[in-house]
């Protein structure tokens, strides 16, 4: 099949690396997989980010009307693709180019990691976020990555058409685990405000309440804005900063780690999680939003209530205190993405949806 895809959020090749861009560019992988031709529609970023910012509204639509009629010219004269697939439309980011083309061209809309929130239903975000549900209710499925969203996706719109994607990630070239056996600690998280800052501040209070003598050393991937801010939260000699790094470079950081440590503040799921796992790394975070949907607390990890600082230093201080229980569980927590989080199993699971919804 020939499938147009959109990522309203972050273009696939947007410099600023994130899980989001990582699973734009991991989907279109998965399509490829499946023998699909994959061509990316539009790069316009949709991105509302304040719900008072008419002005920026107001520009989106009319750069939108631009792009539809674009492809359409394009489309009349080179042929129609089979499918448009949106991934991760939600009220800061509605795909305002692909349901009326979709409508206008009589071709199936699929979304993936779509949400909806009543919460944010005020100012431009009302207007947007119907947009969205408007899509979400013509689309011939709706991918959901987690059961947290589905559930909240059915709660709204009962009739939807949902479909089970677990996240995934490309394990082929998958290297053995090595994890080392010294208990240093290890995370991956851009420094920016809202969740990432809040958890970042979590896990530097966590740390504080460790028994005095534990010998911690954490290793922290990741840059941004509030690279500052971050590096202040935490002693001086006892984090190694690496700021930003390359794929390849993250996993020689995990070949070097035991525990993989993030409360995970607001995570829809996160990859980070999955790629430590993947490595043989047991994770220490909260049993917050989509967390749980990646660590099998007692099993591949341990998790603490959201927000429990007192919890999350307990996991830590037991996986620093029993290398058994940590090889333990890195080997189970390596089983499980093996066995439930591919690139292969998510291409089965894409291409027999896209079969049954073929023109």
């Amino acid at each position: 099949m020939r499938i147009a895809f959109y990522a309203p959020l972050k273009p696939p090749d947007h410099p600023v690396p994130s899980g989001d861009r990582q699973m734009a560019r991991s989907l279109m992988a998965a399509l490829r997989r499946g023998g699909h031709r994959v061509e990316l529609a539009s790069e316009l970023r949709a991105y509302l980010p304040d719900a008072r910012d008419e002005a920026r509204f107001l520009a989106l639509q009319t750069a939108a009307q631009a792009e539809r009629a674009r492809l359409a010219a394009l489309w009349r004269e080179n042929g129609v693709p089979d499918v448009w697939f949106c991934y991760h439309p939600y009220c800061k980011s509605p795909d305002m180019i692909g349901p009326e083309l979709a409508r206008e061209f009589a071709l199936p809309w699929v979304s993936a990691e779509a949400s909806l929130s009543a919460r944010r239903d005020h100012g431009i975000w009302r207007r947007s976020q119907a947009l969205v549900a408007d899509a979400l209710a013509q689309a011939a499925v709706n991918f959901t990555l987690t059961r947290r969203d589905a559930e909240g996706l059915r709660g709204m719109l009962p009739d939807l058409r949902l479909a089970a994607l677990p996240a995934f990630l490309d394990l082929d070239d998958l290297p053995p685990p090595a994890p080392s056996p010294n208990g240093q600690l290890v995370t991956v998280a851009m420094m920016r405000s809202g969740d990432k800052m809040e958890s970042y501040r979590a896990l530097s209070a966590a740390l504080r309440l460790l028994p005095a003598g534990t010998g911690w050393q954490l290793d922290v991937a990741g840059d941004g804005p509030m690279r500052a801010e971050v590096r202040a939260l935490f002693p001086a000699g006892k984090v190694r900063w690496h700021g930003q790094l390359s794929a390849q470079e993250v996993r020689a950081l995990f070949a070097k780690a035991s525990i993989y440590v993030w409360p995970g503040q607001g995570e829809a799921y996160g990859l980070a999680y999955l790629e430590a796992q993947a490595a043989g790394l047991p994770v220490v975070a909260w049993a917050t939003a989509g967390v749980p949907e990646v660590v099998s607390d007692g099993e591949t990890g341990l998790l603490a209530p959201e927000g429990d600082l007192a919890g999350l230093a307990a996991g830590i201080a037991r996986l620093l205190s029993d290398r058994g229980l940590r090889r333990r569980m890195g080997e189970a927590a390596r089983m499980r993405v093996m066995d439930r989080h591919g690139i292969a199993a998510a291409a089965l699971i894409l291409n027999s949806e896209l079969q049954r919804i073929a023109r």
